[in-house]
């Protein structure tokens, strides 16, 4: 998992990810972390890390059981092992909103906090 000294990551889906790198750099002074457009892109503000998901990022694929529109969005953990954070979790009960997916940037999965937010636990492919 993250640390505490790591940033933390909130992923938005947006429709131009080059659009939004340009304007949370213009407007709101973050810089570029890493910038894969058109499928993706970070920036940097700070602690903060956004994750800038386009429709070809495997983050913007549809939620398991939503539709499209508010509640796709979520927190995004990072794990060094994403097979051993399943296990560990499966183990304390924890039910999972997805099956793993991978894309451009490495594999994820997710789960919803009691309140139904979700969490996306992601494994880099770097």
């Amino acid at each position: 998992m993250t640390t505490p000294d790591q940033h933390a990551s909130v992923r938005y889906l947006v429709d131009d990810v080059q659009a939004a790198v340009d304007y949370y750099l213009r407007h709101f002074g973050f810089h570029v972390n890493t910038n894969s457009a058109p499928a993706f892109a970070d920036v940097i503000r700070g602690p903060l890390r956004l994750l800038l998901s386009g429709p070809a990022s495997s983050g913007a694929r549809a939620t398991p059981g939503d539709l499209a529109g508010p509640g796709r969005n979520r927190i995004h953990l990072t794990v060094d092992d994403l097979d051993a954070e399943i296990d560990r979790l499966r183990q304390r009960g924890v039910a999972f909103r997805s099956e793993v997916t991978s894309g451009p940037g490495g594999r994820q999965i997710l789960v919803a906090d009691p309140a139904g937010n979700l969490i996306e636990l992601f494994e880099s492919a770097h």
